[in-house]
């Protein structure tokens, strides 16, 4: 969850490590800028995100808020796309507003912030991947080759 507004105010990214580690059950890496970019006025070593990995028994029952609770309720959900897959099994999407996630309680949020979700997989192919667990629309499907027209 990257926090460019982190700069000006130290809140929040402690406000986005809250939310974030709500949703995940686990406490939040604070990410810092690798170099300087002054277009943004980031120096290295600002904390400027966090990040969480989640392993064993953590990242399944993640896994399992993420397609049943959370995908449903974004709006205009139409499905995942196919597209997101990079051709080695990994998925990754972007999610608009965390407060998605039934973890987050709507009225004690300060903003609405997006995340990255990056599901890693031993699949070696993306159909593999697609196979196991992703519930695409049709369209997407056939783009990937799982359904016949």
């Amino acid at each position: 969850m990257g926090v460019g507004e982190a700069i000006a105010d130290k809140k929040l990214l402690d406000n986005a490590a809250a939310d974030l580690a709500a949703i995940s059950g686990q406490k939040p890496l604070i990410t810092k800028a690798r170099k300087s970019v002054a277009g943004f006025k980031i120096r290295q070593g600002y904390p400027i995100g966090c990040k969480v990995t989640l392993r064993g028994e953590r990242m399944w029952e993640f896994f399992e808020r993420l397609i049943t609770i959370a995908v449903p309720r974004i709006r205009d959900f139409r499905g995942l796309s196919a597209k997101s897959f990079d051709g080695r099994g990994n998925y990754s999407m972007g999610v608009r507003e965390q407060i998605i996630f039934p973890e987050i309680d709507y009225d004690k949020v300060d903003r609405v912030r997006g995340l990255d979700i990056t599901i890693t997989t031993t699949a070696k192919s993306d159909e593999e991947a697609a196979l196991c667990w992703l519930p695409l629309t049709s369209r997407s499907a056939s783009k990937v080759g799982l359904l016949n027209g």
